[in-house]
This record gives C-alpha cells, sequence and structure tokens, in this order.
C-alpha cells in the first residue's frame, strides 16, 4: 500500500471510529435519561409490562456498554501511542472547566447550597475510585505508558493468557455464576485496554469483516434487549425488582461486554468517507458527559425539572419525547463543548506553546 492510500485508509477509519464515539455517548445519554429521571421508578412499580416499559427498558439498557465503546476506541488507539501533557491536560482542562462553572451557577442561582464536601468534589477530580467515570478515566489515563509497557513485553499467547484470566474473573465470574466481584472503573479500563490492544497489535483476517461483525453486532443487541425484557418479566410474575438490568447493568457483564467489542468491530470496519462534520461533532463526546452528567444536581435539574420526563409517561408522546430528548442534549452540549474549545482552549494552549 502506498503512503497515499495509508493515510487516506488512516483519515476513513478515524471517521468511522469517531463516527462510533459519537454514536457510543448517545447511548450514555439515552441511559441517563431513563435511569436518573425516575422513568426507572415507575417502570418498576407497574404490574405487568406495557410497550411504553419495554421501550424505555431498551432504550436506557446500553449506557454500561456505551462505556465500554468509549474505553475500547481509547486503548485501540493508546496501545501504539503515548499520553502527552498537553493531552492530559486538555482532559483535566476540560474537567475543571464544566465542574466549577456548572457548580457556580448552581450556587448563585440557588438551585444549589453550598457544602464542603460539594466543594472537594469540585476541586478534587478523585474523591471516589469507584463508579465515576470521569474521575476513574482521567486516572485510568495515568496508567497507560505503564500498560503499553506491559503488553509490548508480552507474547501474543501470553497477552491472551491475561486476558482470558482478566475476563475470567471480571466478567465470567459475576455474570455467570453470580459471584460478588468487587471492582472499580479504572482497573476495568485496564481490561478493556488488553482487548482493544489485542485487536490492534494481533490483527487476524476475520477481525476485518465487515459483514460478520455486523451480524455479531445486531445479534449481541438483540441479546441485550432480550435479557432485559426477559428478567425483567420474570421480575413482575416472581415480584423482584432491580434485576431486568442484571446482564447489562454494569460495564463487566457479559452482554455488555460482548456487545461492546461487536459493535467496536463493525465500526472499526465500517467503509465510510473522511467527515470533517462527524470529527468535530465527535471531538466534543468527553464535553456532553461532563456537562448532561455532570452532578447529581444536574441530574435533578436536567432530567426532572426542565425535560420533565416522567411527565411523559403514559402518554402517546413518550417516544418521540425520550428520543428528542436526547438528541437535543446531544446538540446542545455538543454547541457548548465546541465553542469552549474554539474560544477558551485553543487560544489558551496557542498562548502556551507561543503560537
Amino acid at each position: 500500500m502506498s503512503e497515499k492510500s495509508q493515510k487516506t485508509s488512516r483519515a476513513m477509519r478515524d471517521s468511522n471510529i469517531e463516527l462510533f464515539r459519537i454514536i457510543t455517548m448517545i447511548m450514555i445519554v439515552a441511559h441517563h435519561y431513563v435511569v436518573n429521571s425516575g422513568l426507572m421508578d415507575i417502570v418498576e412499580a407497574q404490574k405487568s409490562l406495557g410497550i411504553q416499559d419495554i421501550f424505555l427498558l431498551i432504550f436506557g439498557s446500553e449506557g454500561k456498554t456505551g462505556i465500554n465503546c468509549f474505553v475500547l476506541i481509547t486503548g485501540y488507539f493508546m496501545c501504539k501511542s503515548n499520553i502527552t501533557a498537553k493531552k492530559y491536560g486538555k482532559l483535566l482542562g476540560q474537567r475543571y472547566f464544566y465542574t466549577i462553572v456548572i457548580w457556580l451557577i448552581f450556587l448563585i442561582t440557588g438551585y444549589e447550597l453550598f457544602s464542603f464536601k460539594g466543594f472537594l468534589k469540585v476541586i478534587f477530580p478523585f474523591f471516589t475510585v469507584a463508579g465515576n467515570f470521569t474521575g476513574c478515566f482521567l486516572l485510568f489515563y495515568l496508567f497507560i505508558p505503564f500498560i503499553n509497557k506491559l503488553i509490548h513485553s508480552l507474547d501474543e499467547k501470553q497477552h491472551l493468557s491475561l486476558l482470558a484470566l482478566c475476563l475470567f474473573v471480571y466478567t465470567f465470574l459475576p455474570s455467570l455464576m453470580k459471584a460478588t466481584v468487587s471492582f472499580n472503573y479504572v482497573t476495568w479500563f485496564i481490561v478493556l485496554y488488553l482487548i482493544a490492544s489485542y485487536i490492534r497489535l494481533y490483527p487476524k483476517k476475520w477481525f476485518s469483516n465487515t459483514k460478520l461483525w455486523g451480524y455479531l453486532a445486531v445479534a449481541s443487541l438483540l441479546a441485550s434487549w432480550g435479557s432485559v425484557v426477559v428478567l425483567a418479566y420474570l421480575g413482575k410474575k416472581f415480584s423482584k425488582t432491580g434485576i431486568a438490568y442484571f446482564e447489562v447493568a454494569d460495564s463487566n457483564k457479559i452482554l455488555a461486554v460482548v456487545t461492546a467489542i461487536c459493535l467496536f468491530m463493525f465500526f472499526k470496519n465500517l467503509n465510510i468517507k473522511q467527515s470533517k462534520l462527524i470529527n468535530t461533532i465527535a471531538a466534543s463526546t468527553f464535553g456532553v458527559l461532563l456537562i448532561h452528567a455532570n452532578s447529581d444536581t444536574m441530574r435533578q435539574f436536567l432530567w426532572k425539572d426542565v425535560l420533565k420526563n416522567t411527565s411523559m409517561y403514559g402518554t402517546p408522546y413518550l417516544f418521540l419525547y425520550a428520543i428528542g430528548s436526547v438528541l437535543g442534549v446531544y446538540i446542545i452540549c455538543t454547541i457548548i463543548d465546541v465553542l469552549r474549545t474554539r474560544f477558551l482552549e485553543r487560544p489558551i494552549f496557542n498562548k502556551i506553546e507561543g503560537r
């Protein structure tokens, strides 16, 4: 392949992955639309499953899968790269900007009262190292140089053995054996990094079969949604709550893992033209997360007080309202982050670099 063809292929691949990044974040926003708004409480309270209940359960089911997808993208590219102070500085600066600005807005408007614990969460991003995606992702990023040293010192058999052991502990045991496995996002992200880096470092012919991964992606999605509906039905029948999302509720559960891998492989192989629009929108996906999932106060404000998600339950507008709300939140957050990047981040880093 000529150098020109390689560059073209790389650009096309990047747009494929960037499109996947956008879809991944939409999945996460849809998940938050359902689980952070009180809608799950309403669904759980119903004596039987209606069409709206099934729609909401499926609509909000892929949030943890989306997190897996997001980290797989990181692992796929970073296993042959290195973090830089500039890159990490941008991530940290983005986090502090939204956390501080949104917190101050809520304080000034009286929507949130000042608390010392709240203040600590604002100034210290690693207040909890468990299920806090943003803080754990920032910590995980610091492990990347060491993980790269590890994976590049292993041969393929050793890499695969380590990966199999990690998946046995973190995925097989809690998903199929119902074992109690304590984990946090930092350690789980490292497991996902091992998966993505294996795909990148040891390519196989069948890894590039777009049609195969397309079928597998559809099958895994249907399996995920089917598990949600079946478990929700069983929950109603046997009066058990909170079991509908058992196989997808945590990022390490088997269907959340398998679906994420299949989707990632499909989009990795998808043949589309380079798109500046896709790449620009995708560059703000982390910003979308930082804005709409900023804090418990933001969740209350956005989903319960502004959009009033629960008010649509039982009305014929629920389906369109849910889809429109998720897309609306995504678009508005993207616009905000694009403006932040253009008028704040870019000038600051240009000045630091002496441009």
